[in-house]
């Protein structure tokens, strides 16, 4: 397979997308865009109470700078989704890496909570590009099997990013201190813009790029709830299977990020596990999760992308629902990693699949579609993270609920989607 970006660095060539145009150097490139953001969200998660005392600041302030991401990586996605169908994907993709590189080296020396605050706000910001851009060019290159092939190897690179990034922050924390940690996120930023101006293309036609910017002048002048709607009719976002299918996406996600966010509690408070057998349970979720993305990968080539989906997500509800059953019984906490180990592992045949069939419902705006995916997936994660942990550290029975509702949404979603607007 030949690496295109190799020969084209600046522009891709024009014609009907196809799984050639994107080689294994701009798929590697496009899997480190896509885990930039979630590195630079968790890395540092383990060094909060270091931070508080070197800052000489109180937890809150400290939790205010992962917060502050948060905005930034949500904000950003919608910044840079419509820029770069209006002005292609390199030079807005350019200029979020050079904002992760300037704020990553604030963020590094800061000498105060507040600055830090300020840094990570902006560094946010300018890693929701590579993310939201990242999916963008697969989109442009890529249709149905191939684009599915394509973001199911990706998730390989930036799916796994969010789970592993916590195990080793706290192997790091202690020879590198937390100043370390946001050096390591400056020093990936700084690959990151490397990458972008060496391998990554134009994949956003001229022609394109020009209706964008028209379509953009001729909406109504008015803004609101009408001329948004306007946009988005026009667009093709406001489309039944765009809908759905980011839904699914959503809802997906939303039951890794309430596993993430409760495995701590769980696996150590409940079940007994050390740091080191926490973060090799962990890491045996990651790489089930890894595996199956590389299998969806495979199977993409010769079977239906709506059919891989939906094997995934029922088997994502069968861990859910098993994860339920447990804790409404009473079994032993221990059962708990089996089932969460189904619901997180079978995710690697959801999150590529259901990228590719919704990107291939609006192929006219990949930026804005992708940066409406970003901003729900990171909306829903804000909002399942604090409900893992209401009833406190000792019961999963928060955890069961909210999986088994995203679980149960999910699917919903899918099957709103129908099986008319799908794609092989």
């Amino acid at each position: 397979m030949p690496d295109t970006a190799r020969h084209h660095p600046r522009e891709a060539p024009p014609g009907a997308p196809d799984a050639d145009r994107i080689g294994v150097g701009l798929l590697l490139v496009l899997g480190l865009l896509s885990a930039m953001a979630p590195l630079a969200l968790d890395l540092y998660l383990p060094a909060f109470p270091a931070m508080t005392e070197d800052l000489s600041a109180g937890s809150t302030a400290i939790q205010a700078t992962l917060t502050a991401f948060l905005v930034g990586l949500t904000a950003g996605h919608l910044v840079f989704g419509p820029l770069s169908d209006r002005f292609g994907r390199r030079r807005p993709l350019i200029a979020g890496a050079v904002l992760c590189v300037v704020a990553g080296a604030v963020a590094a020396l800061a000498p105060t909570a507040g600055v830090l605050v300020v840094a990570r706000l902006v560094q946010g910001l300018g890693g929701a590009a590579g993310m939201v851009i990242g999916r963008a060019v697969v989109s442009d290159l890529a249709r149905g099997r191939a684009a599915a092939r394509a973001f199911s190897l990706m998730m390989i690179v930036g799916g796994v990013a969010p789970v592993v990034a916590p195990v080793l922050g706290g192997l790091l924390l202690g020879p590198l201190g937390w100043r370390g940690l946001l050096g390591i996120v400056l020093a990936l930023s700084v690959a990151m813009l490397a990458a972008v101006l060496l391998v990554v293309p134009e994949s956003r036609p001229a022609a394109a790029r020009s209706a964008a910017r028209s379509a953009e002048r001729d909406r109504p002048a008015t803004g609101g709830p009408s001329a948004t709607a306007t946009g988005a009719a026009r667009s093709g976002l406001g489309s039944r299977a765009f809908l759905a299918y980011a839904l699914t996406f959503g809802f997906a996600f939303a039951v890794m990020m309430a596993y993430i966010s409760a495995s701590p509690f769980v696996y150590q408070t409940m079940i007994g596990l050390d740091a080191a057998m926490y973060g090799a349970a962990f890491g045996t979720n990651a790489l089930a999760l890894s595996a199956v993305s590389a299998l969806s990968a495979r199977l993409a080539a010769t079977r239906s992308v709506r059919g891989l989906l939906g094997a995934g997500l029922l088997l994502c509800m069968a861990g859910c629902v098993g994860t339920g059953l447990l804790v409404a019984t009473g079994a032993p906490a221990g059962w708990l990693a089996l089932s969460m180990l189904v619901s997180v592992g079978s995710i690697g045949l959801v999150m590529g699949n259901a990228t590719a069939l919704a990107m291939a419902a609006v192929p006219r705006s990949g930026g804005s579609a992708s940066a409406l995916m970003g901003a729900l997936q990171f909306g829903l994660a804000a909002a399942v993270t604090p409900l893992v942990g209401l009833g406190g550290e000792h019961t999963a029975a928060p955890l069961a609920v909210v999986m088994l509702v995203a679980g149960a949404l999910a699917i919903g979603a899918f099957a709103l989607a129908g099986r008319r607007a799908t794609t092989d």
